[in-house]
């Protein structure tokens, strides 16, 4: 029999030593003796349940410690073996295994109570954890007490189901609060039948969407979500897990959040499909590399905490198991590359009426609650910054301390950027006059800490770091740093990380206004550096970069002199905007009219596109990216950056690389509108935009019902008809119609295609048409508008003032509107092309045609009607009418003549 060795630590060692000592137990035992234990051991059961009689009634020794640690795990084993064999009348052995495994294993209670027992013992342990949440370095207050609803929606469909009819609106309904419905609705069956495994939570930096999972944790801890699915559920931040010191298994990451460290993990991994684990930011995993081609599928191998999770994100480790995993959006079809049949949904942050809520949790003085809400929602731009819930922290937090001191709340500002330098500034202006130089040479140092972490891919830092910095014990230590103890290969150890990953961004971004490239001491990493990144760094530093852009704006620059004493480098500025110009002139040119590029490609109306169409779009992307030199191929994010500097001269000034405005596959949020819409105020002349397949968030309105008395009298004094007459609401397309119309704008060309567009959008589009300084062409293809929208088009087009020159129409069907269209032509000033390619126009609508191009006020000089099925009557009309006009040219591939299609579009398409 072995001799006892040194108490055994991993959990992979101490499965092994109670395998050893269930063998030399059983080989101790006679034939008859192993026969009395295999009877009684039929009465050991585990939540019911026992060792079916068929694998035990001709087991030997072996078979038996085979079969005992797989039913009931290694330690477990060694209980029930035990008291088994007390009952078979073998006192001595049991007595002997009882020594023996306490002189190798040591004692652990836990390790003798069932998965059910230890369910509940671990769910207690979990409440006592998330009960309370540290608000940034100051006092803990309980969790449900801070928690606000977020609106959380799942996976838009605006971009792949079926277009809206005519008539339809999209369903703005489809957000929900973030309520224990909501959370126990995201792994809910689908139409057919199938349960998601993982469900993807992906937001902006500073959304909720770690709190959100917290949430999820809590809450099933306390009983209300997953009720009979989930046993155990394990919450797992990526980011600080892959920069975890050594190597490390599954088992042993979940023994660490156990409360002891004997639970029955073997146990617990048997039925992995009643396991969650929540993997929070996920989007910080790196790709695998060539040497990591083999995922970790034993949750007992001892590897990379990256290596671990990742085999968790691709279903090779445990496959059974459900995941929650949260992301940035900044490029969620990369992870998503990685994960198997996700289901997504989107964290969309506080509603209006969360906003109001969270004041009143924030301030609890009701009177400063409700005047600092007054004065945020008055400032129409700040208050659509705060449905960001960390953003909506720092706003809460300036004007706290604005009130405290009796400041002037009109300081606050309207960016991002500019939000995170007040709170800078009210740090230093509430720290004595006497610490003021000390404090800001602190924050260069913190700027440097921020640098390197970001650059170098990391968010903990060691004490050894700060004591380089000469930060640690400073004040800024113990404003933007919080302290936290990892359980390191010999010893536990420290490590510090920012309160927010958002503010190391932007302290990052902050250096390079602080410090002078080049000098002695300065930080490592270029500003070129973090533009110019890899494809491996360029996601992490979107935010990065947009803080940079923010602070290079006139205004954010006095700023930053006048609370640090310093004044920025006007090379710097000059370098970010020809870094934006060089973007432009990389991109690739339009695909002429008549090609199948991906957007070229056309659909019918509601059908969804294969899955073959997806990956080569995809695939198409990723091309455009390399070609770019690693830059995103869609703008969207190079518009945020320039939103960021509020500079109108800027950005007019870095458009000019960008003769198009190209964005495809996009589900605009009315941030995105909202960033999108200033950088259109502010484009330079002939500046064209392209939205293809993108679809438009709708504001959600609250509908107030009137009571009885008042329907009552409004009827009764005949305001009844008036009701119907009401003011309609916006559209999702009015802030971008708004900025079309400014006087400074100078977009000439405007394309929709497939953007499945509500009739809603028609009358603000209209209203554009009217006055729009520069635009000149118009394309319309496939958006699902119907007939009504379309007449309201057509008399926006036929406003003297209207300067569109060149239209085009796709939209079949639409028999009744594309006649309102034509006669409209008689009154239009200034259209010159039409192009009706993919209409279907009966005969009677040819022969209005016609006519209406004959007419004396008719100045149309190309008429496009390709791809289009005409009669040999309407074709003859047709003739007629070129018989008439020679100058007008009408292009049918049946026509005498059918020269080629002119390419007057092929910047719009």
């Amino acid at each position: 029999m072995a001799q006892p060795v040194a108490s055994c630590s991993s959990m992979e060692s101490r499965a092994a030593a109670s395998r050893e000592l269930l063998l030399a137990a059983f080989e101790d035992l006679s034939q008859e003796q192993l026969k009395r234990f295999r009877h009684k051991l039929r009465d050991a059961l585990l939540d019911g349940r026992s060792i079916p009689w068929g694998r035990l009634e001709r087991a030997d020794a072996v078979d038996l410690v085979e079969q005992l640690t797989q039913f009931y795990g290694p330690e477990p084993a060694l209980d029930v073996a035990r008291k088994t064999l007390k009952k078979a009348d073998v006192r001595d052995v049991a007595e002997r295994l009882k020594e023996q495994r306490l002189q190798r294993l040591g004692s652990g209670s836990s390790a003798q109570l069932s998965v059910s027992e230890y369910k509940k013992k671990y769910r207690e342990h979990v409440l006592r954890q998330h009960a309370k949440v540290k608000e940034r370095n100051a006092r803990s207050v309980k969790f449900n007490k801070r928690f606000t609803k977020l609106l959380i929606a799942p996976e838009s469909a605006a971009l792949e189901g079926e277009a809206p009819g005519p008539e339809e609106e999209p369903q703005p309904e489809r957000a929900r609060r973030s309520d224990t419905h909501t959370f126990n609705r995201l792994f809910s069956r689908d139409e057919e039948g199938q349960r998601p495994l993982t469900v993807v939570l992906q937001g902006p930096a500073g959304i909720g969407k770690t709190m959100a999972a917290k949430k999820i944790m809590y809450d099933w801890a306390a009983g209300k979500l997953y009720s009979g699915q989930v046993d155990f559920a394990f919450f797992m931040p990526c980011r600080e897990l892959q920069e975890r010191p050594g190597t490390c298994s599954l088992a042993d990451l979940i023994l660490d959040q156990c409360p002891d460290r004997s639970a029955p993990v073997p146990r617990m991994l048997a039925q992995s499909e009643r396991l969650l684990f929540i993997l929070d930011g996920a989007d910080e995993l790196p790709r695998p590399g060539p040497a990591e081609a083999a995922p970790c599928t034993d949750p007992f191998e001892a590897a990379g905490g990256a290596r671990v999770l990742g085999g968790l994100l691709s279903k090779a480790l445990l496959p059974r198991a459900r995941l929650l995993v949260t992301t940035r959006t900044a490029d969620p079809g990369r992870l998503q590359g990685r994960l198997l049949s996700p289901q997504c949904a989107e964290v969309r942050g506080f509603s209006d009426k969360d906003k109001k809520k969270y004041f009143y949790k924030f301030f609890q003085d009701e009177w400063r609650a409700e005047r600092a809400y007054r004065f945020v929602k008055e400032n129409e731009t700040l208050f659509a910054l705060c449905f960001v819930p960390f953003v909506c922290w720092i706003v809460c937090t300036v004007l706290h301390q604005q009130l405290e001191h009796g400041r002037d709340l009109s300081r606050t500002s309207k960016t991002t950027t500019s939000v995170y330098l007040l709170f800078i500034a009210s740090v230093l202006n509430s720290a004595p006059t006497a610490h003021g130089p000390r404090l800001q040479g602190e924050l260069r140092k913190l700027c440097r800490l921020a640098r390197e972490g970001v650059l170098g891919r990391r968010s903990q830092f060691a004490e050894k770091d700060l004591e380089r910095l000469e930060l640690r014990g400073s004040e800024v230590q113990t404003l933007f740093l919080s302290k936290k103890e990892l359980p390191g290969v010999l010893a536990t150890e420290v490590a510090y990380q920012f309160v927010h990953q958002s503010f190391q961004e932007f302290f990052a971004a902050l250096s390079y206004l602080l410090e002078d490239e080049g000098r002695p001491g300065a930080p490592a990493g270029s500003v070129g550096e973090l533009l110019r990144s890899g494809p491996a760094l360029r996601r992490r530093l979107a935010l990065t970069r947009r803080f940079l852009f923010g602070l290079l704006s006139a205004e954010r620059m006095r700023d930053i002199e006048g609370y640090f004493g310093r004044v920025s480098s006007a090379r710097l500025k000059q370098e970010v905007l020809q870094w934006v110009q060089d973007q432009g002139q990389r991109r690739p040119a339009a695909a002429p009219e008549g090609t199948d590029g991906p957007e070229e490609r056309e659909e019918p109306e509601g059908a969804e596109g294969p899955e073959e169409e997806e990956e080569e779009e995809e695939e198409d992307d990723e091309a455009e990216d390399e070609a770019e030199g690693g830059e995103p191929g869609c703008p969207l994010e190079l518009l945020y950056c320039l939103y960021e500097t509020q500079e109108d001269a800027f950005v007019r000034h870095a458009l000019r690389g960008f003769p198009e405005l190209a964005l495809r596959r996009l589900r605009f949020s009315r941030m995105d509108m909202a960033v999108l819409s200033y950088c259109v105020r502010c484009c330079p002349e002939g500046q064209a935009l392209r939205l293809v397949s993108c679809a438009l968030a709708t504001a959600q309105e609250k509908k107030k019902k009137k009571s009885l008395v008042k329907r009552l009298q409004g009827s009764l004094s005949g305001r009844s008809s008036q009701a119907t007459m009401r003011k309609p609401q916006a559209s999702a397309l009015r802030p971008l119609c708004e900025a079309m119309i400014d006087q400074h704008c100078g977009l000439n060309s405007l394309t929709l295609s497939h953007c499945k567009l509500p009739n809603s959008i028609c009358l603000d589009l209209s209203e554009a048409l009217k006055v729009a300084p520069s635009l000149t062409e118009l394309c319309l293809l496939q958006n699902g508008l119907g007939q009504e929208g379309l007449r309201v088009l057509s008399d926006g087009l036929a406003w003297p003032q209207c300067r569109v020159q060149k239209l085009r129409v796709q939209q079949p069907g639409l028999q009744e509107a594309l006649h309102y269209l034509v006669v409209r032509l008689r009154q239009s000033p200034t259209l010159t092309t039409l192009d009706l390619s993919g209409c279907q126009l009966s005969e009677p609508m040819v022969t209005n045609l016609c006519v209406a191009l004959q007419h004396p006020r008719c100045h149309l000089q190309t008429l496009s009607m390709t791809s289009m099925e005409l009669s040999e009557q309407s074709l003859e009309e047709l003739r007629a009418v070129k018989r008439a006009k020679p100058g007008l040219v009408i292009t049918h591939p049946a026509l005498d003549g059918h020269p080629e299609p002119l390419n007057e579009f092929s910047s719009a398409l």
